[in-house]
């Protein structure tokens, strides 16, 4: 689930340890294969493999499961392989708005998959358009404050087309045009900043505070999506105070 409330940084540190965990892994493989399939097997000559590549490898996926996803992404293997994105839109607790990001070989699975999820959880199926209009596609990039102030971090990424940053308790996230991800990662590597995430994500307008109740109903319907094997990303407009999450930790 991608969001950089209270609730997403501390979905960012799961993520984390989810990265060392096969099902994560198959994310990033996914990606890898599209990736080579639009653009080729050189990672000198596409840009986004590239960096689907070294996002793969920050992540401890074994560099066998990187060259076996991009020769068959590539069609060097015989297999034939076509990844649909689809997007669903989705209501959940207390008026919390989500977006469904998936990528699948099987549109049929992923729309009944997803729908079980959601209705199986206490969420409804929101129309095209209905959602989405809440949120903005933006560069997203976090990193652990470590020491750094804010002026640090402005100053490392202003001139790389940095838009905003924003105060997420123990980490800075840096927000942009999604054209302007690239840029960013530069500054931050010319400056020696190291950063957790680096994505291309939809960012809500205005957030929806949960309650204890709604919160606990939320986490349960993420859960099941992200359980789902065609789903790549849930973006959201949720929060939840600290009391909501220390609430929810006491569980």
């Amino acid at each position: 689930m991608s969001g950089h409330s209270k609730w997403a940084t501390t979905k960012h540190k799961k993520a984390v340890i989810d990265a060392k965990r096969a099902k994560a892994f198959a994310k990033y493989i996914k990606t890898i294969e599209v990736a080579a399939r639009l653009g080729g097997p050189d990672l000198s000559g596409n840009p986004a493999l590239d960096l689907a590549v070294s996002k793969a490898k920050k992540n401890s996926v074994p560099n066998d499961n990187i060259d076996r996803a991009i020769k068959r992404g590539a069609g060097l293997t015989g297999e034939a392989i076509e990844y649909t994105e689809i997007m669903y839109e989705a209501r959940g607790p207390q008026g919390s708005a989500l977006l469904i990001e998936c990528l699948t070989e099987n549109r049929n699975r992923a729309a009944a998959d997803v729908r079980l999820a959601v209705t199986r959880n206490g969420g409804t199926m929101a129309d095209q358009g209905s959602v989405s209009y809440l949120f903005n596609r933006k560069g997203v990039v976090s990193l652990q404050k470590n020491g750094l102030s804010e002026d640090d971090v402005l100053m490392a990424v202003l001139d790389a087309g940095a838009e905003e940053v924003k105060d997420a308790g123990e980490n800075w996230v840096v927000y942009s045009e999604p054209n302007d991800l690239q840029a960013l990662r530069d500054a931050l590597n010319s400056a020696g900043i190291e950063y957790d995430t680096d994505e291309a994500e939809f960012v809500p307008s205005m957030e929806v505070e949960l309650d204890a109740d709604g919160a606990r109903k939320f986490v349960r319907l993420v859960d099941a999506l992200e359980d789902l094997d065609d789903v790549q990303n849930v973006y959201t407009n949720a929060d939840m105070s600290e009391e909501v999450m220390a609430a929810l930790e006491a569980d």
